[in-house]
């Protein structure tokens, strides 16, 4: 009893170690090992001789995420309001809470800029279903603390899941007005220490040129390029700027790449999908608004790309999604350190922008590990004997047999004059672990004594002495046959097991044992889960 509590004790302590990494330590990760600001990361830089403080007065931190799509009814083939639906709601959006408490808040960004599809069903929603989803979207990332919005600054950015596409715009205009009623504008332009930012409707930007949102959208763009300062932009767009067909993402990429795919309404020809900008659009804004780097969404996976325009390289860095249900085993968000130095006092414009890709928990490998972790615990308590392993003893058989190794190979040897066995010992453990020694007859040529002329045997004493609480069986003994098989047992203490035992009692008793031990498992570490779910569910 006291080795299957044992056990117990030592489960309890694993599922609680592997709770507390899987729903709370491994969100910390980012924060405190395998992320950080990358003006920092420039600092520490052999090269670098300039102080830290110097460093962090000289920039403002901005924290980029895109693409949570809080999800609804129109995200899976669930029924509305289904126990199903609500439980992968609230996993989903617990997954998003934790990232932006504890992964990314820490940083403590000045500025966090959102790039993008903050509902899956926004456009075809209706206007209560819209707002509690919007409801939803502010509790996860801690919107409605008024505290945390005076101190860092929000900006967000159109994505489709939010507006939809021009052929949703001309049947639904609503659609438009109410998105922009909660996050305002949808292009405008914003300025961070000493860099542009232009915000741009990325859905409108190929709809009809008659279209009076695309005339808007272009208007805006083309303004842009009337400012002839000479401040280093960051283009901002939710759908990713073109590319060729295959072109690679770079070492981040998890997924297989996406190549162009545009949907028209058969009678409208209006867009209803596309994955990149049109490469003709996408010209146009590289030479209009001549952007130094070019942050967008969508594609819910890592990729990094390099546009050639006449000005130049430009780098376009498409971030991964945030959320662990959008496809992509690797949530991410991207952390930029924007100058506030003037462009004169730097070296190269791309110098005003540096940015840091960082990665969240793979939220789908804790539930496999949770779940493999669960059927081990059950083969082990299957498996198990019933009254437990005494590592002990056999410990102490093994350190015996191999001191009677020792003995037979270097101790000191007797003669033993023996007419008829030989003193051979063959070492046999049973099934409740006890050690047996059978005494077999010896094979070994026997030696003519030039004295007595009888036949000389050796033995190890000190090997038999040492296996005092062993089990001799004799194989062979005088005057009895070949077949018998004698049993002296040294010691008395052995229990004697009981051998018409019912196989359905030792069944019902191990059944009993294991949910014995569930239960206790149970009891101490469900409280300890739903006290990490709430923890970080809570308004902070």
């Amino acid at each position: 009893m006291d080795r299957m509590w044992n056990l117990t004790v030592v489960l309890c302590v694993i599922w609680a170690a592997t709770l507390l990494y899987g729903e709370m330590f491994a969100f910390w990760v980012p924060s405190f090992l395998t992320c950080s600001w990358p003006h920092h990361l420039r600092h520490r830089s052999p090269s670098s001789s300039i102080s830290g403080a110097e460093f962090s007065s000289e920039y403002v931190k901005v924290a980029v995420l895109t693409d949570p799509q809080v999800m609804d009814r129109t995200s899976l083939r669930l029924a509305p309001k289904s126990l199903a639906l609500e439980t992968v709601q609230f996993y989903t959006d617990l997954f998003m809470r934790r990232a932006i408490l504890a992964s990314v808040l820490p940083f403590q960004p000045d500025v966090i800029l959102f790039l993008g599809d903050y509902l899956d069903g926004g456009p075809i929603l209706s206007d209560k279903e819209w707002q509690e989803s919007l409801s939803r979207f502010k509790h996860i990332f801690n919107l409605n603390m008024p505290e945390r919005s005076a101190k860092t600054q929000v900006y967000y950015l159109p994505g489709n899941h939010d507006i939809g596409y021009a052929a949703i715009h001309s049947r639904m205009p609503e659609v438009i007005k109410r998105y922009e009623k909660e996050f305002g504008s949808r292009n405008y332009q914003f300025t961070i220490g000493k860099v542009d930012f232009i915000a741009v409707d990325a859905q409108t930007l190929d709809g009809p040129s008659q279209g009076h949102l695309t005339a808007a959208t272009w208007d805006f763009v083309k303004n842009i390029s009337k400012d002839v300062s000479l401040t280093p932009r960051v283009l901002l767009t939710h759908i990713p700027l073109y590319r060729p067909d295959w072109t690679s993402c770079g070492p981040h990429r998890s997924s297989p790449v996406i190549n162009q795919r545009v949907s028209r309404d058969a009678e409208t020809e209006e867009i209803l999908y596309q994955n990149y900008v049109t490469e003709k659009s996408s010209n146009s804004l590289l030479e209009i608004v001549k952007p130094v780097l070019i942050l967008s969404g969508h594609d819910h996976d890592q990729c990094t790309v390099s546009h050639l325009s006449k000005y130049g390289q430009v780098a376009e860095h498409t971030l991964g999604t945030i959320s662990w249900q959008q496809g992509n085993l690797y949530p991410s968000f991207m952390l930029l350190s924007v100058s506030n130095q003037a462009l004169d006092d730097l070296s190269s414009k791309e110098d005003a922008i540096l940015t840091h890709l960082c990665f969240l928990p793979m939220q789908t490998h804790i539930y496999i590990w949770y779940i493999c972790q669960f059927v081990l615990t059950l083969l082990v308590l299957l498996l198990w004997p019933t009254n437990g392993i005494d590592f002990s003893r056999h410990f102490r058989g093994f350190m015996g047999y191999i001191r009677s190794l020792s003995c037979s190979m270097f101790g000191d040897v007797t003669k033993e004059k023996n007419e008829d066995e030989n003193c051979e010992y063959e070492m046999i453990w049973d099934a409740e672990g006890s050690m047996h020694l059978i005494k077999k007859t010896s094979k070994a040529p026997t030696k003519l004594s030039s004295d007595k002329g009888v036949v000389e045997r050796y033995s190890c004493r000190k090997w038999s002495a040492a296996l005092g609480n062993a089990v001799i069986r004799s194989a062979a003994k005088k005057h009895i046959s070949p077949e018998m098989d004698v049993s002296v047992s040294v010691d008395m203490n052995v229990p004697l097991i009981r051998t018409n035992k019912s196989k359905t009692k030792m069944v019902i008793r191990r059944f009993v044992r294991i949910v014995r031990t569930l239960i206790v498992v149970a009891a101490v570490n469900v409280p300890l889960y739903m006290m990490l779910l709430f923890k970080d569910w809570i308004d902070k």
